[in-house]
């Protein structure tokens, strides 16, 4: 068997953990490269985005240890800044992954309809995307599953405004006045 290498965003959010413990426990085995990806926003100050990029490679950190009990796994970790959807699609692409692992949720990604056109239909990879749900049965992670394939992604193009002639008060007075 071929190894994989599979790319995770790691956000604060519970369902991207979710989707790492669900992947380390159904997809991910030994001899993969596990790429774990976090993208700060942007910052004004240099002390705040060096902040900014501490806390994601904490949680990071926090991720990694997810998959500590992958016998021969290589994790690599990744923090950088910019746009969410812009920067998942480039490092993606430039790793050679060939799955993406994301968790879903209210401000995910893979939601964003103006993000999705610009290039998650680029992604040259699977992707998993898992849903948790609030109950957890005996220590069981309850989630959906589920695999999107990015190349039948339609995304209805934006409608363009008809034209509608503007009226003057005036003109609708004036025609009024003529009819009387």
């Amino acid at each position: 068997m071929e190894s994989q290498r599979v790319a995770v965003v790691v956000e604060e959010a519970a369902a991207a953990r979710a989707a790492l413990e669900w992947a380390v426990r159904n997809y991910i085995r030994g001899g993969d490269t596990i790429t774990l990806l976090h993208v700060c926003p942007r910052a004004t100050s240099k002390k705040k985005q060096r902040n900014l990029r501490l806390r994601g490679f904490q949680l990071a950190l926090a991720f990694r240890e997810l998959c500590d009990g992958i016998a021969e796994a290589k994790v690599e970790i990744i923090v950088t800044e910019g746009d969410e959807t812009a920067t998942v699609v480039s490092i993606v692409n430039r790793i050679g992954a060939t799955t993406l692992v994301a968790g879903l949720h209210d401000q995910s990604f893979l939601y964003r309809a103006q993000d999705l056109s610009y290039g998650v239909r680029s992604l040259g990879c699977r992707v998993l995307a898992i849903k948790q749900h609030a109950a957890m049965r005996e220590g069981f992670i309850n989630a959906e599953f589920f695999q999107i394939e990015t190349a039948r992604l339609c995304i209805s193009e934006p409608k363009i405004p008809y034209q509608i002639f503007p009226l003057s008060f005036g003109m609708i007075c004036r025609r009024s006045r003529r009819k009387k």
